[in-house]
């Protein structure tokens, strides 16, 4: 580039002082409205346009993102409030059991029909099973475990292939004890998930398990 090009290419103002002249006098339109209509700014889709219009496209943009996480929000919040009432009825339920029996078959029972999991077990695992043993320490050296298992994994816990699980190790008093849940979709379990259903029904597994 030319020092001539150098030059015609450099505004010969400081754009950043008129930035922060703008930013500091917002009533500066104001004084001078000619210049919103008169102004042309270029646009993706619509070549150029006057500063209103782009305005009012910016703040359409906004509405819209406000609007979306909103109805992220309100679908979250309704999400919560179905597995907070859930788990109200299912303690009910499982502090009415009699025996570790009664209590794998009421957990299994409600979960499965309440969100079409295809298996739920409460898993016993013995130093002298290795293989369980080995998924307690790969699986849940975190406590917790959300995702897909290799074929023999599958099969060790839930007797059959499945797609996807959760897995949740119970606190020390309950011994070396897996809640295990899985389901045939293979993308509903996900390691980025949060823990709100499974940390309720763990903390009362936790309570009842050592008990029965």
């Amino acid at each position: 580039m030319t020092e001539l090009q150098h030059k015609q290419n450099t505004p010969p103002f400081d754009e950043i002082l008129i930035r922060e002249y703008l930013l500091d006098n917002p009533s500066f339109f104001a004084r001078f409205p000619e210049l919103l209509t008169g102004m042309r700014i270029p646009h993706q889709e619509r070549g150029t346009v006057s500063l209103v219009e782009r305005q009012q496209s910016a703040l359409r943009t906004q509405v819209q993102q406000l609007e979306e996480e909103i109805t992220a929000l309100m679908t979250m919040a309704t999400r919560n409030e179905q597995i907070y009432m859930f788990n109200n009825a299912l303690s009910l339920k499982l502090l009415e059991c009699e025996g570790i029996g009664e209590l794998r078959q009421v957990l299994s029972n409600e979960l499965k029909q309440q969100f079409n999991f295809s298996h739920v077990r409460l898993i016993s695992v013995h130093e002298v099973d290795s293989e369980l043993a080995h998924i307690w320490q790969k699986r849940l050296n975190q406590g917790y475990y959300f995702g897909r298992l290799t074929q023999s994994e599958s099969k060790r816990l839930f007797g059959a292939e499945v797609g996807s699980v959760a897995l949740s190790r119970l606190s020390k008093s309950c011994g070396q004890v897996i809640f295990a849940i899985a389901i045939s979709d293979p993308t509903h379990f996900q390691p980025d998930m949060d823990h709100l259903l499974l940390d309720q029904i763990k903390q009362l597994l936790d309570h009842l398990v050592p008990k029965c």
